[in-house]
């Protein structure tokens, strides 16, 4: 992780405690266009540039595990805000949105297209274009799994082992082991463990829209 000026603490910590203020002070603009390059670095280089990879994910990453998979494009606002466990797998055009801290789990599986949001912005248009704002936390639990196009927002606690359907919109907390899916996402079922993931037409195969488990 690369080191922090104590005036972007600060103001991260006044975002992260979910009070309103002005997102738009120089301090975080210079954060924010220094993850900018460094997303672009990332995303510049080739899959086979492993170490040169790694180097930049770390620097970014408030922490992460010692194996992951990041597939390019990766974008995210601050970087030092996520922390990831072991084995995480993010697919292709994860974005993620860490004005407030982004906790994920041990082997956690994100499909492509997927958004981590955590910043809320001021309804009134006034303020809006004066930058107030706030943040509320995200964070995913061990073993879960979120399918393409998800976006989750701001707030939102993922259990243990949970599922969330392509497509969905993740408006609330999803308690572990649970299949939800839908805009807001909705209960669906509980996961009831052995054969879970057949094979496409096979009996025990999830239904979530999808014939198989794939992204």
């Amino acid at each position: 992780m690369r080191d922090i000026p104590a005036d972007i603490k600060s103001e991260m910590q006044q975002l992260n405690s979910g009070v309103w203020m002005n997102g738009f002070t120089p301090g975080i603009g210079n954060a924010l266009a220094e993850t900018e390059e460094a997303c672009f670095r990332l995303n510049a280089l080739p899959p086979s540039a492993l170490a040169e990879r790694e180097e930049i994910i770390r620097e970014l990453f408030g922490s992460i595990g010692h194996r992951f998979t990041i597939h390019s494009p990766f974008h995210c606002d601050f970087g030092f805000n996520i922390t990831a466990g072991e084995n995480f797998v993010a697919n292709f055009n994860l974005t993620v949105l860490d004005e407030a801290e982004v906790r994920i789990g041990n082997n956690v599986f994100i499909g492509p297209n997927c958004t981590l949001c955590t910043v809320i912005h001021a309804l009134q248009p006034d303020d809006r274009n004066e930058g107030i704002m706030r943040a509320a936390p995200i964070a995913l639990g061990d073993n879960v799994w979120i399918a393409s196009n998800v976006v989750i927002l701001p707030g939102v606690t993922v259990g243990e082992g949970a599922v969330i359907g392509a497509g969905s919109v993740v408006t609330k907390d999803v308690e572990p082991y649970t299949v939800v899916a839908g805009n807001p996402a909705r209960f669906l079922r509980r996961i009831e463990f052995r054969n879970e993931c057949a094979m496409p037409g096979e009996e025990g195969s999830m239904q979530l829209g999808l014939d198989s488990c794939g992204d």
